[in-house]
């Protein structure tokens, strides 16, 4: 399985995912939409844009979720993601989100501040790797 159906189509020559001695490794996440719209952004009749680090953030392990499901697996068999963010000030947001779906015994992970992500509405992306389930495997 390279890119997933249903899901926005890469920016680029990769996959959604990529699956290999037994794990998946999932290409950075955003909270693009199949549409190329983006969840947790908005533009008012004025022009000014809203962009908000908690629905982008469940929306990006929603993505990763569904991706994951592809392939056999699921957000319990990540063991380890790597958080990009735009601004360390989102750092609250994005933590109370994903609080919300994992605690002390989900994987490992490392946040790293960026100076930008590949469209100017993007406030986080994840790159994860998850072990498939070994039932997934033998079918």
């Amino acid at each position: 399985m390279t890119v997933v159906p249903g899901k926005a189509t890469p920016r680029g020559r990769f996959p959604h995912v990529k699956v290999a001695g037994g794990f998946a490794f999932v290409s950075g996440t955003s909270s693009r939409r199949p549409d190329n719209s983006i969840a947790g952004a908005s533009v008012d009749s004025m022009g000014t844009v809203a962009l908000d680090i908690r629905v982008q953030t469940r929306a990006v392990l929603e993505n990763i979720r569904d991706v994951l499901g592809a392939v056999g697996a699921g957000l319990e068999d990540l063991v380890s993601v790597t958080t990009y963010l735009v601004s360390m000030n989102d750092f609250g947001g994005y933590n109370e989100i994903y609080g919300e779906f994992f605690d002390e015994s989900g994987p490992s992970r490392t946040t790293v501040a960026v100076h930008q992500l590949p469209h100017p509405q993007l406030l986080i992306e994840i790159q994860a790797v998850a072990a498939i389930p070994q039932h997934s495997r033998e079918e």
